[in-house]
């Protein structure tokens, strides 16, 4: 019974230890870039928790295994090994923890996507046109069209998003948040820039040989610069 529990606590401290270098090496490698809206948070959030279960899951397996094949491996006795009973508690466990985890991580993205799409009766709204190969935005304020999204800091958005042919998905990473374009229907985005920069749209549903290259940039100015720019907008059309 000792032997056993120090068996068990080696394997432990194996399994912590290589779960945190585990999830050192995953958060290097899928480095996410600099979050620019305020939905950004609970969902760095849920991909970091993610991160640490699927950190954890595999050294779970691996440092099992590969303790096993080292402390109980074979010494020049090739007789039967020790028959051992099913242990209910341990079945139990392992039936009853994924069950809660499963859905503890259901109740959080449920939770996540509704506040996402709630409504904000303050939104700031803009329509998206995919198209092969570009994107075209239009303003219902001010009756604007343009080929780049330019949209006011600190500001509540929802996006309209439409396609002209095939199916397009509305994607800056830096937003987080992403959302198809269906050819005949109106879906919807909603998100609050934050950070005042420069970047890029992509489309990131595979839709044709330029799909690389379906671009289009997205700048987020102060509101005196965005009401600036709509004053240029509106004196265009107005010519």
């Amino acid at each position: 019974m000792a032997n056993n529990r120090r068996h068990f606590i080696i394997a432990t401290v194996l399994i912590l230890i290589c779960t945190v270098l585990v999830y050192w090496v995953l958060d290097t490698v899928l480095l996410k870039p600099a979050a620019a809206v305020v939905e950004a948070g609970p969902i760095d959030n849920l991909f970091d928790q993610h991160i640490w279960l699927i950190a954890f899951l595999f050294a779970l397996v691996v440092v099992f295994m590969c303790y096993a094949l080292i402390a109980f491996r074979a010494r020049g006795d090739e007789g039967d090994g020790e028959h051992v009973h099913g242990n209910g508690l341990l079945e139990i466990l392992w039936t009853v923890v994924p069950c809660f985890v499963v859905v503890y991580f259901a109740w959080i993205s449920t939770t996540m996507l509704l506040d996402l799409t709630r409504p904000n009766p303050d939104e700031y709204v803009v329509s998206a046109e995919g198209r092969q190969w570009s994107w075209l935005f239009t303003y219902p304020e001010n009756g604007a069209v343009t080929p780049e999204l330019v949209l006011p800091v600190d500001t509540p958005v929802r996006m309209d998003l439409t396609s002209d042919d095939v199916l397009h998905s509305f994607w800056v990473p830096e937003f987080r948040v992403k959302q198809d374009t269906v050819p005949g229907m109106v879906t919807h985005v909603r998100f609050t820039p934050n950070v005042i920069g420069e970047y890029v749209l992509r489309c990131a549903e595979l839709c044709g040989t330029n799909h690389g290259g379906m671009l289009a940039t997205v700048r987020v100015v102060s509101a005196e610069e965005f009401k600036l720019w709509q004053s240029e907008q509106l004196a265009q059309l107005q010519e």
